[in-house]
């Protein structure tokens, strides 16, 4: 066996990044950016209110309470040709831009309008810049607003809009192949017959793949046989940038995908010192790398988490390959005894009112039982022969398919 970090170290260290496009920001959730952007625009782009009420002299609220005159309303969206002079007040809404004359503006909910004598009440005094959004506040000519590897998400594509960018150069998204080998293996709904299963991992992978942000597609079920397996694996080494196969990395008498995928590609098969997911291959088909997955659901899925996920996004321009670990409290006894692994354990997740995790089994910890992993937020990693009881510190990789902590 060799170490966990040994096998992640071989895997990124023949990567290489996609290239990049150009696409419109409407298209680019989730990818990375491939240059800095830098703002050409100022936001907000002219002084506004922050609430509605009345524009004024902050001067003039000094004495308050006080009357002033109102002189018009300005409506988001909409221009005010006046001056807000001394003793003068104009109505504002929120996003309406500043008049002239004015520094402040009061809420409305410390006013009281007059209209038939053209008057407003001005409860609270109030000072200078008071509710006022200035120009450039957020954003100026020449800011950097993002750099190269960051990963746009909702936040980065409004502040790009806000400036008025149209398009971005990003990293393409990848286009990531999955494969299922093995004749046990049953995709449809007809009963089963002694000795098959239904394939589960590959919808489980093209789930994974898709909730990455990547395009998944999918290469359907591969039979044990040299050509069909020799087929479908240079079809989607030519049309993807990426393959993920389950099933056939182990020591089977019947795994040809072992002996097809050392005639046609580079491979590296390893059994790595962990449990589940010992078993695993890496390698090229011409320049495609191809992911060779165990074929036990829970193993294939903390496969990807391990070497898969990093990997991908690093062809997709993401720097950070780490695994990035919580710590948190046990509730469940989770140590085992020595055998030479880090054993990675689905548990389920809660967080305290001080944000702090705590973490129990999930369900049953064999890797052929898949319902666990469903309920898991979060593969608890222990440590050869460690002895973790309740209420020990635990480290904890938080799975990102995991959408809420229970």
């Amino acid at each position: 066996m060799i170490p966990l970090d040994e096998a992640r170290r071989h895997v990124l260290d023949r990567l290489t990044r996609l290239a990049s496009v150009v696409v419109p920001l409407a298209d680019a959730a989730g990818l990375v950016l491939a240059n800095k952007v830098v703002a050409a625009e100022q936001v907000p782009p002219f002084a506004n209110t922050a609430m509605d009420g009345f524009a004024v002299r902050a001067a003039d609220t000094e004495a308050a309470p006080v009357t002033l005159e109102m002189i018009g309303t300005i409506a988001a969206g909409a221009t005010f040709d006046g001056e807000v002079g001394q003793g003068q007040a104009a109505r504002i809404m929120t996003g309406a831009p500043m008049p002239l004359g004015a520094d402040a503006v009061v809420m409305v909910e410390k006013t009281a309008l007059d209209e038939a004598a053209g008057a407003v009440a001005v409860e609270i005094t109030v000072p200078v810049g008071n509710h006022v959004r200035e120009a450039g506040e957020d954003v100026n000519p020449g800011d950097v607003l993002f750099d190269a590897g960051t990963v746009l998400t909702a936040g980065h594509l409004g502040v790009l809009a806000s400036v008025g960018v149209r398009e971005v150069e990003v990293v393409r998204r990848p286009r990531v192949g999955v494969i299922s080998t093995g004749d046990e293996l049953v995709d449809d709904d007809r009963a089963l017959r002694p000795g098959e299963i239904r394939d589960s991992n590959r919808r489980t992978l093209l789930t994974l793949v898709a909730e990455a942000g990547w395009e998944a597609v999918d290469l359907g079920i591969s039979v044990d046989d040299p050509d069909a397996i020799r087929e479908a694996f240079s079809a989607g080494a030519a049309s993807c940038d990426a393959i993920l196969s389950s099933g056939g990395v182990s020591m089977g008498a019947f795994d040809y995908v072992k002996v097809v995928l050392d005639e046609i590609g580079d491979m590296r098969w390893m059994q790595i010192a962990i449990k589940p997911a010992k078993p695993f291959a890496f390698g090229l088909i011409g320049s495609t790398p191809v992911f060779g997955l165990p074929g036990n659901p829970v193993s294939s899925m903390v496969s990807f988490e391990l070497f898969a996920r990093p990997a991908i996004a690093f062809m997709a321009g993401e720097d950070d390959t780490s695994i990035s670990l919580l710590t948190a409290i046990s509730e469940d006894t989770l140590g085992h005894a020595p055998d030479g692994k880090i054993h990675f354990l689905r548990v389920e997740g809660r967080v305290d009112d001080t944000g702090r995790w705590y973490v129990r089994r999930a369900g049953g910890q064999g890797s052929h039982q898949l319902t666990a992993m469903a309920r898991a937020d979060a593969l608890a990693l222990s440590p050869d022969g460690a002895e973790i009881e309740p209420g020990d510190e635990v480290q904890v990789l938080p799975l990102r398919s995991a959408w809420s902590l229970r």
